[in-house]
């Protein structure tokens, strides 16, 4: 825990992390307080809650590089008020919007969500060193987890005590919150030796956009793909069982464990390659469909969870190492989008498997997905040349490491 120690004894580190899970649980929670909403209130069927929802994450993860190329030319506070002031607009209109004047906007909300994940990382790579940083992702990684068990699970009992629109509102404020809280901390996201990292231009994207970034990119992507499709699975086994009321339970168990995997993972003395960590994750989600009531779920998602929150950090790590600090910005909206672009494919892949064969499939093609990432990722990273530090770049943002193997 040592590691851990130190990491929260970085000035600002602890707010900075604090802030930012009570944003994230509302975040999370956004698609949930939109469908809950859609049923509910406007008493619609749920494939147009889910058509006001994929408008949403569809927004975040075209949204996701734009904002992060503004954080870098424009600064971190510009950018945040920019996105706030619209997300209170729009959670306080939500409950009058007609269904199709919501459906647009839902899509413009997205686009300017609050950037909370992506300026997390950027601030995290800034405040840490090297030999800190795996553990700093790791901690954010563990409260990724914990906004993704809160958040829903709060939206859901809330819409059922009071009205869908105040559990809407609700979402907004916390996010306008969040959102604020960030601004007014106003985290560095350059460390001191990067504060001149403009002085020789922005660099191309190209020169930093190579083969190692879509190898992490498509190790991301497959990652949140793996997840929800789980998710997805694990309620159509339940159901099969006649048990889905025990889906939260087999929820948290996976949970709890991606976040005792995360700090297992944080407090060693050095990091696993991502496409392996990956692998692994594929590779012990396939057997879960073997499971077909909910405490051999509960056993059988354990591997899995296990493996999640390392898997993510290192993502998160090989990214901030393999990009100069002047484009951070735009490279963590990248991986946001990545990570965004997964959560939306990932159900309705695993929903087919599911429809053609059983339950069990939805393991297998979101444990495939999972496979074939760390695959394409390898063989991405083995096919690159060795990263050579530009002009325009510091050499704290690329060290020797890669999507193969991060460096310690």
């Amino acid at each position: 825990m040592t590691r851990f120690r130190q990491v929260l004894a970085v000035p600002g580190m602890t707010p900075l992390l604090g802030i930012s899970l009570l944003a994230r649980a509302a975040i999370t929670a956004d698609v949930m307080a939109l469908t809950m909403y859609v049923v509910l209130a406007l008493d619609m069927s749920y494939a147009a809650a889910g058509a006001v929802a994929a408008a949403l994450t569809a927004g975040i993860a075209l949204g996701g590089p734009l904002l992060g190329r503004m954080i870098d030319r424009r600064g971190l506070r510009t950018v945040l008020m920019a996105t706030v002031v619209p997300q209170i607009v729009f959670w306080l209109t939500v409950p009058v919007l007609p269904y199709v004047i919501l459906l647009g906007a839902s899509f413009a909300a997205g686009l300017l969500m609050v950037p909370v994940q992506a300026v997390t990382r950027q601030a995290i790579a800034a405040m840490t060193t090297a030999g800190q940083r795996r553990a700093a992702f790791t901690l954010e990684s563990v409260a990724g987890e914990l906004s993704y068990m809160v958040g829903p699970a709060v939206v859901i009992l809330c819409a059922a005590k009071v009205s869908p629109g105040v559990v809407a509102w609700g979402v907004g404020a916390v996010i306008a919150v969040g959102g604020a809280g960030i601004a007014l901390l106003n985290p560095p996201l350059r460390a001191e030796d990067e504060a001149d990292g403009d002085a020789a231009g922005r660099p191309r994207r190209r020169e930093w956009l190579g083969a190692r970034m879509v190898a992490v990119l498509t190790m991301g992507f497959g990652a949140t793909m793996l997840l929800s499709g789980v998710d997805l699975a694990i309620v159509a086994t339940l159901q099969e069982a006649g048990q889905v009321s025990w889906a939260a339970v087999v929820v948290a168990v996976f949970g709890v464990t991606s976040v005792v995997g995360g700090l297992v993972y944080g407090a060693l003395p050095r990091p696993m390659p991502t496409w392996l960590l990956l692998g692994l994750l594929g590779l012990v989600t396939i057997p879960a469909g073997l499971a077909h009531d909910w405490p051999w779920l509960c056993a059988a998602v354990i591997g899995a969870g296990l493996l999640t929150a390392p898997t993510l950090s290192t993502v998160s790590d090989v990214v901030s190492r393999l990009t100069p600090a002047s484009v951070r910005g735009e490279a963590t909206g990248l991986q946001s989008s990545a990570l965004s672009a997964g959560f939306a494919l990932g159900s309705p892949v695993a929903g087919a498997a599911i429809d053609a064969s059983v339950p069990a499939g939805g393991f297998a093609a979101a444990g495939l997905a999972g496979l074939l990432a760390a695959l394409a990722g390898y063989l991405l990273s083995r096919r690159s040349p060795a990263a050579a530090t530009s002009p325009s770049s510091s050499s704290r943002a690329l060290q020797p490491c890669d999507a193969v193997a991060p460096a310690p």
